[in-house]
């Protein structure tokens, strides 16, 4: 049986328009966005939490990550209600980390003084590149110069903790330019970067029109090289994509991928929540906003849809999360959050173990070997 109240629980916030949908996006963002809409989705947002109440079963929420699209689209004052509105349902420790993601942009960063003072306390920049020709391939609205201002404004409105997203591996770009990118990026950083490749995904504009993108060479040695500027600027990877000073690490990152709870509320939000009869729920709404917005008008929003999971697909979603953590996470947890025996974790580790991918369960640390993190998909594919 799984105790909830030893499974951390966070809250994701989903606010799906953009400006303009890049070409690369694969996620559930929407053009389209107005003012209007403001008022009406945050008050379903707050329906949506009040019909999960029955999940909550008195538990803390320890973050919050209001993600998009583009947040900062929304005036702070629109942000300071759902806060608000949040902090009436759900217990909320003193030290909560309220993340909120946004564009650099010269509008959404005007707003960052009054997002903070609203009770956001950590920003995540969408700027992907510093590099104007670079921004202009990926479709993205903002330039260098304002990427650069919005960070400085950050920290000049009083913010401490914020991550810089950034991409390589982008059109035309060669192993210099993308080290410049990140050298620029440790120098403005506030600890935590996202680094990542651009891919390209179905159901995108370059999926169907693909840029012309580095080659395998050029990739390999961005990829070596932003390593070890990463690590020199003593920013240590703790996660797939993601490099941080000790003590900056995403709270919610950490919760998610450690196969903690998550409450997801608004358009195509997902959650997932364990019970007290043992069973892991995930859940999700309907992804189109003004779907969305119809439930919501309802006298009483309905729960979102939800199945229980399997145990057999407890054991390959715990892997698939816990193994993006470079540190694993304690055998233990797995019977913590799982309510199955360890035991059925080392057995579905058996064909990773013996390829040298993970260590040896004994050691009491469920994580891959140094080996098996370069290998991290193949790893993967030995739980499914």
């Amino acid at each position: 049986m799984i105790d909830p109240g030893i499974v951390p629980l966070s809250l994701y916030v989903h606010l799906p328009w953009c400006t303009r949908k890049c070409p690369y996006c694969d996620f559930n963002s929407h053009e389209g966005f107005s003012p209007t809409l403001q008022q009406p989705y945050i008050e379903a947002l707050l329906s949506d939490l009040d019909s999960q109440r029955d999940w909550l079963a008195g538990r803390a929420v320890d973050s919050i990550f209001i993600g998009g699209g583009t947040p900062s689209l929304f005036e702070s004052r629109w942000i300071a209600d759902l806060l608000e509105g949040i902090a009436k349902r759900v217990s909320l420790p003193n030290e909560v980390e309220i993340t909120l993601e946004s564009n650099p942009g010269s509008a959404e960063s005007s707003r960052f003084q009054d997002y903070r003072l609203a009770g956001v306390n950590r920003l995540s920049i969408g700027v992907q590149s510093f590099d104007d020709t670079a921004l202009t391939a990926l479709g993205r609205i903002h330039s260098g110069d304002e990427a650069r201002r919005a960070l400085d404004l950050a920290a000049a409105v009083g913010f401490s903790r914020w991550n810089i997203d950034l991409m390589h591996g982008l059109p035309g770009q060669n192993a210099a330019l993308a080290e410049a990118d990140l050298a620029e990026a440790i120098d403005r950083s506030a600890g935590h970067i996202s680094w990542y490749q651009l891919t390209i995904e179905r159901n995108t504009r370059f999926w169907s029109m693909p840029p012309m993108l580095p080659d395998e060479s050029t990739l390999e040695a961005i990829q070596l090289q932003g390593e070890t500027c990463l690590s020199g600027a003593d920013l240590s990877q703790y996660e797939v994509s993601a490099f941080s000073r000790l003590g900056e690490e995403s709270r919610h990152n950490l919760n998610y991928w450690g196969f903690g709870d998550y409450l997801g509320v608004g358009a195509g939000a997902h959650g997932k929540v364990s019970l007290h009869d043992g069973a892991i729920i995930r859940s999700q709404r309907t992804r189109a906003p003004l779907d969305y917005l119809k439930e919501a008008d309802s006298p009483s929003m309905p729960p979102p849809q939800h199945v229980a999971l399997a145990p057999e697909e407890k054991t390959v979603e715990f892997a698939m999360n816990a193994l993006r953590l470079k540190s694993g996470v304690p055998m233990h947890r797995f019977a913590e959050h799982t309510g199955l025996p360890v035991e059925q974790l080392a057995a579905a580790a058996t064909t990773a173990i013996s390829r040298g991918w993970i260590e040896d369960p004994s050691s009491g640390q469920f994580r891959t070997t140094p080996l098996g993190y370069q290998f991290l998909d193949s790893v993967i594919e030995t739980f499914l």
